[in-house]
């Protein structure tokens, strides 16, 4: 229920603060006094389109804010699943500035519209003229029986079958064209494979080879390097280094035992004279193992050129990419032997979730048609209170081609508002009179299976008058016990009804023109309902007109 609602800044609207009541209110002014004002203030609260243009000219900020009173009603889940703090008297504020941004707020937590949106629309449903065109439409329609049906756990089974058939459809979909492409390329795909499963790559190899071929190639130059080598180290009569080392050895041997300390030098030569013979060693073996070798050269560097022209041709700066692309390949292969597998495991998953689909649509379908009678009888009744005494009303639920997100059903209420008149679709029947008076019929009927707090009527009596007028408000009485109606009229009959009346009313001061609302006293309201039966001369006769209305 909305409690208080404060706009600053808005449109005509400087300051307004007013608090509200449950039960029925009324809310009544001049054409132009600011009642759409209100709306609109209204709509911004519950997540509407912002424009920078709705701020009093001159202002850089206008708020919106309301107080809710949410005890009740069952939206602590609501709270939990969007992470916002629940308290039994709930806060929403939209602020706006004149630079076009936008802010919303739930009990001073910000929050999205897409946050904002859901929450307000459990808050407050505001119904005007142009929803009644939405009789026409069957999505609406089926909003209707599905509240009046109050299958909820229908509606969530048929969804999660829904969502789950689709899933698997998609996925099939998907997989079939997959499975499309791939058989396209298999054979090109399969052509990259055994070129490269034929190479037989090793990681390394083109390294390992490219070194083998620097050995090759100057195998004549590594010969004469070792054998120089070996022959500086040996020399060729047996007085290269090593002797020379050994001769040092001797010479200090002769004077170690007059200089004890010259025993360092010795050890150090001797070391020394042991390494140059290792080193002396191994040159002469390498030696005996470097060989020229044209025909194992050329075999190399056909390989080489073998890596580097498949490294050219597949895109690839190094071996291993190659047998990594081997691997994919061999990969995309196995996948393309495994469609016909994936595809037909598939195909048995969409069958069953069609017949589980299939099970939870006719549920939903019975479900729905089980309130006809009852939509019927009910409306039929009220619009006989609504002066439409030969309304005939059908409930008629054919079955879609396809299913959809809301089920296989298309709901269509027919209607005729005269005695033996074919009843056809309301959009192409009913005058704007009659649609509004289905509309408020329809409102009433679904008011308690929706739970919502509040429900504001704007200005839906528009082409009644007189006896259809005050029935029109006594349903709108009967509509607020246990919630908080607020009506926008123009028409006494339902003015009196409200258990609270509020004036809507402009006022000039020396900068602006204003909008202000208030709530009026008995007196003042004996006047406003005299001013809507009179206009604004009021005659004794209005005034006794208004309290006999009011049971004065």
């Amino acid at each position: 229920m909305l409690r208080h609602l404060r706009i600053h800044n808005y449109a005509l609207i400087t300051e307004l603060d007013i608090d509200l009541s449950d039960g029925l209110s009324v809310l009544t002014g001049e054409t132009g006094a600011g009642k759409s004002i209100i709306l609109g203030a209204l709509s911004l609260l519950m997540g509407a389109r912002a424009d920078a243009k709705a701020i009093t000219e001159g202002e850089q900020k206008c708020v919106i804010e309301g107080e809710f009173c949410l005890e009740g009603y069952g939206l602590e889940p609501f709270f939990d699943e969007e992470e916002l703090d629940y308290q039994p008297v709930c806060t929403i504020r939209r602020e706006l500035t004149s630079a076009g941004k936008s802010r919303s707020f739930v009990n001073d937590t910000p929050v999205t519209l897409a946050q904002l949106k859901p929450l307000a629309a459990r808050l407050i449903d505001i119904h005007s003229q142009h929803q009644n065109l939405l009789l026409s439409d069957e999505n609406f329609c089926l909003q209707i029986v599905d509240s009046l049906a109050q299958n909820s756990a229908e509606r969530a089974a048929y969804t999660e079958c829904y969502d789950n058939y689709c899933r698997i459809s998609s996925a099939l979909r998907n997989l079939r064209k997959e499975a499309e492409e791939a058989q396209k390329n298999a054979d090109y795909i399969s052509f990259q494979y055994t070129k490269l499963a034929e190479a037989n790559l090793q990681e390394g190899e083109l390294e390992e080879l490219e070194a083998e071929q620097g050995i090759l190639a100057n195998a004549e130059t590594i010969q004469e390097g070792y054998a120089t080598a070996s022959a500086a180290l040996r020399g060729e009569d047996g007085q290269g280094a090593v002797f020379a080392i050994k001769e040092a050895m001797r010479s200090l041997r002769n004077i170690e035992e007059f200089l004890p300390a010259e025993e360092e030098l010795l050890e150090r030569l001797d070391s020394a004279c042991i390494d140059l013979q290792d080193i002396a060693d191994t040159a002469e073996r390498m030696l005996g193992n470097t060989e020229a070798d044209p025909a194992r050269l050329a075999a190399v560097e056909e390989r080489i050129s073998d890596l580097t022209s498949l490294l050219h041709k597949f895109g690839r700066e190094t071996v291993e990419e190659l047998i990594a692309l081997r691997e994919e390949l061999s990969a995309m292969l196995e996948k393309n032997n495994s469609f016909e597998f994936e595809i037909s495991r598939l195909e048995k998953e969409e069958k069953a979730a069609h017949k589980q689909l299939e099970a939870a649509s006719k549920k939903l379908t019975e479900s729905r048609k089980k309130v006809a009678p009852l939509l019927k009888k009910s409306l039929e009744d009220r619009l006989s209170r609504l002066g439409i005494k030969h309304a005939a009303i059908e409930l008629n639920i054919s079955e879609l081609t396809n299913y959809e997100a809301q089920g296989k059903d298309l709901a269509t209420i027919l209607f005729a508002a005269n005695k033996n008149q074919t009843l056809r679709s309301v959009s192409e029947i009913a005058s704007g009179g009659e649609m509004a008076r289905l509309m408020l019929s329809i409102k009433a009927l679904i008011a308690d299976t929706q739970g919502l707090p509040t429900i504001i009527f704007d200005e839906v009596d528009t082409g009644v008058s007189g006896e259809v007028a005050d029935e029109m408000g006594t349903i709108m009485q009967e509509m607020a016990h246990g919630r908080q109606i607020i009506a926008i009229t123009h028409l006494p009959q339902i003015a009196c009804k409200g258990a609270h009346h509020y004036k809507v009313y402009k006022q000039d001061t020396d900068v602006r023109t204003e909008t202000h609302i208030r709530c009026l006293s008995s007196e003042e309201r004996i006047q406003e309902i005299a001013m809507l039966l009179s206009g604004s001369t009021i005659t004794p006769e209005a005034l006794s007109n208004a309290k006999q209305l009011l049971g004065i």
